[in-house]
């Protein structure tokens, strides 16, 4: 048995997917079990990552796990403890999903006072080193996915708001991200191994509208949002301060070339290319109204 916690999200609505595909027993961690949409076959337990005892009870019997735990600054004792619910149950291997940046000082890390991106994953991946149990951390890139933010803008034909000036990242296929899970929960020679993921090369938010413009055969504009802008709409979305002050940061950290950065890591994995973002524009065209 395999518990994929945060299973329908981006990331590990995929991993159930695909483990499922493969014959594998899964049991999917939700908040709303009776609502969750899981392949056939696929057990769903209630729980949430903030609910220690919940997911101890979800991992009862499972032999490995996905943890997906961090959501923002103030998660990193839930982080630790679906660690601890893992070591608790008796769960044999777990791959943990981080972040690329984690732990770089330049995202705040090793500054209590910054609460910048690069510590929100940080006590986590501590924990899973510390564990004693099989263990993986994956630190993907941007995900494509992301631009699915754009796709009301591009439906109404109006600017999509970028948070990310003209900064480079390694954009990377969630689909990528996943199948690495996969092999990392079914393969113990992933043991011990952090993956830093990418696509195969690495785009701004521009070129990433350029491209999906080309797909969808129609522009795809953007409007450039100012570091005080950036600010002023995490806040109105609801987010915290501290929240909100951690991605500015991040967004910084991006626009400076921070995160203009590809690796070989999903070929070592998975003995091929990663994915192209044109490859998931392509997939996911629909999404912005072009079937």
């Amino acid at each position: 048995m395999i518990l994929v916690t945060g299973a329908t999200g981006t990331i590990g609505s995929e991993v159930v997917r695909q483990l499922a595909a493969r014959g594998e027993k899964v049991r999917a961690l939700s908040r709303d079990p009776a609502g969750a949409q899981v392949p056939s076959g696929v057990e769903t337990a209630p729980g949430h990552h903030r609910d220690r005892a919940s997911v101890e009870a979800a991992m009862t019997g499972a032999e490995a796990a996905f943890l997906v735990g961090v959501f923002g600054p103030d998660d990193a004792e839930h982080d630790r403890g679906l660690v601890a619910a893992a070591r608790a149950a008796g769960v044999r291997r777990i791959v943990k999903l981080s972040a690329i940046g984690t732990g770089d000082p330049r995202l705040g890390a090793g500054d209590p006072d910054v609460g910048g991106f690069g510590t929100w994953h940080l006590h986590g991946e501590e924990a899973v080193r510390a564990s004693g149990l099989e263990w993986t951390i994956l630190r993907p890139s941007n995900f494509a996915s992301n631009t699915l933010s754009w796709a009301q803008s591009v439906r109404d034909g109006t600017p999509a708001l970028n948070m990310m000036g003209a900064g480079k990242q390694g954009v990377v296929d969630p689909r990528d991200i996943a199948e690495i899970a996969v092999a990392a929960l079914l393969d113990p020679r992933h043991s011990g191994r952090t993956y830093t993921l990418t696509g195969p090369e690495t785009l701004s938010a521009h070129e990433q509208a350029a491209v999906l413009g080309e797909v969808l055969g129609r522009p795809v504009a953007l409007q450039d949002l100012s570091p005080e802008e950036r600010r002023e709409q995490l806040l109105a979305a609801g987010l915290g301060e501290v929240y909100a002050d951690g991605l500015v940061i991040a967004a910084r950290f991006i626009q400076d070339g921070g995160n203009d950065v590809v690796t070989e890591d999903v070929r070592e994995v998975l003995g091929r290319e990663a994915r192209t973002y044109r490859e998931w524009a392509v997939d996911h065209r629909e999404a912005f109204g072009v079937s």
